[in-house]
């Protein structure tokens, strides 16, 4: 059991494609919420949102460290969607890649617990995961904190050296190399990074570069 395989699976941009619907809806949610609570103008508030993005890796730990804004409410009114059935974007041969891969599979997000299941079940991902380590059961602590990983591991009692960490973000990734992970960049980009061990366009790719993780 020691040697078996765990991957930590990140979920928008990794699982599936956010970019086209359900990122602008929830960029602008979050402007809204920025301007109503902290008395800014939609152009301050956005250009807060991308600061605390680009600073901290999360818009929600700027909020926390800056403003006292309380991290459940501002996670749940900036991911409403009553329609998220049709804004996600979910290429189905995914689903048959991951039930290739050798091994147990975890969620672990920045996003709410609500709507990362949500998002599995409407993709038909959920019975593939065994857990989902959302933001709120890792106290509210994002990647790409240190602590956020050292929760999951503590709870999972996993070694770092048994995890393949597959995200759409570098800066996850560089904290999971650092812990001692294998990592996977789901990125179209041509930039390359000594803190990926394996980089592919689509999670569909994943299974034929299984003899490098």
């Amino acid at each position: 059991m020691y040697g078996e395989r765990v991957w930590l699976f990140d979920l928008d941009n990794t699982l599936h494609d956010a970019s086209p619907h359900i990122f602008p809806r929830i960029n602008q949610a979050m402007r809204d919420y920025i301007a109503h609570h902290l008395a800014l103008d939609s152009a301050s508030a956005d250009r807060l949102r991308q600061d605390y993005w680009h600073r901290y890796g999360a818009t929600l730990l700027g909020l926390t460290r800056h403003h006292a804004i309380d991290p459940a409410h501002f996670l749940r009114e900036t991911h409403r969607f009553p329609d998220l059935e049709r804004l996600i974007a979910f290429e189905k041969p995914v689903r048959h890649a991951l039930q290739r891969l050798p091994g147990r599979k975890l969620l672990f997000t920045n996003a709410p617990l609500a709507y990362a299941e949500t998002v599995l079940g409407l993709t038909g991902l959920d019975s593939l995961f065994a857990a989902v380590y959302s933001v709120e059961s890792l106290n509210f602590q994002p990647k790409p904190m240190l602590a956020a990983y050292r929760s999951l591991l503590r709870v999972e009692r996993l070694s770092p050296r048994r995890c393949i960490m597959v995200e759409d973000s570098l800066a996850n990734l560089v904290t999971a190399k650092t812990l001692g992970m294998k990592t996977v960049w789901v990125s179209t980009g041509l930039r390359d990074s000594p803190s990926v061990d394996v980089k592919v366009r689509s999670v569909r790719e994943l299974p034929r570069h299984l003899n490098r993780l």
